[in-house]
């Protein structure tokens, strides 16, 4: 009797096992590729509101293998890429309000630093990007003498490419 069951249980799963590794061509998909775009924006913290502050949006396309040198231990040479090369002048600029005026923070301007933000955002989520990643930094106050500060935070965007 238990070889029977066995022999049954063994039959079963030899079946179900045979169903479901068959591949048919429709179910198969393959990976999407994505394209990426960068938004960066730059708020200044600097007191008095004297610092400028952008949203920056790229419209050149650059190949980083163009700039890109492989050291080693034998060949420790720099990597000498004209940095007139890799500028960039072809690209939006979006004027963004400082977070300090005379008077101090100005929350105002953070509100309306938002609404900026968000409606490019949107502008781009309507042509079919993907917001990916958020990656923010600070650059702030380090004692006296240093009157300075910045917050930089990068969106990432994905397409997918058809």
């Amino acid at each position: 009797m238990r070889n029977k069951l066995f022999l049954v249980c063994s039959a079963l799963l030899l079946a179900f096992t045979t169903t479901a590794q068959d591949t048919d061509a429709s179910y198969v998909t393959a990976a999407p590729t994505y394209v990426y775009q960068t938004v960066t924006v730059i708020e200044s913290i600097v007191p008095s509101g004297l610092g400028r502050s952008r949203m920056i949006f790229g419209t050149a396309d650059r190949d980083f293998r163009d700039y890109t040198s492989s050291r080693s231990a034998e060949n420790d040479e720099r990597n000498k890429s004209s940095r007139k090369e890799i500028r960039v002048k072809d690209f939006d600029e979006t004027k963004l309000l400082n977070f300090f005026n005379i008077a101090g923070i100005r929350f105002q301007n953070i509100a309306a630093n938002d609404a900026v933000v968000t409606s490019k955002i949107n502008d781009l989520a309507s042509q079919g990007w993907e917001l990916a990643f958020v990656n923010s930094g600070v650059e702030s106050y380090s004692g006296d003498g240093d009157s300075n500060g910045i917050y930089v935070t990068r969106y990432i965007f994905k397409r997918v490419v058809n």
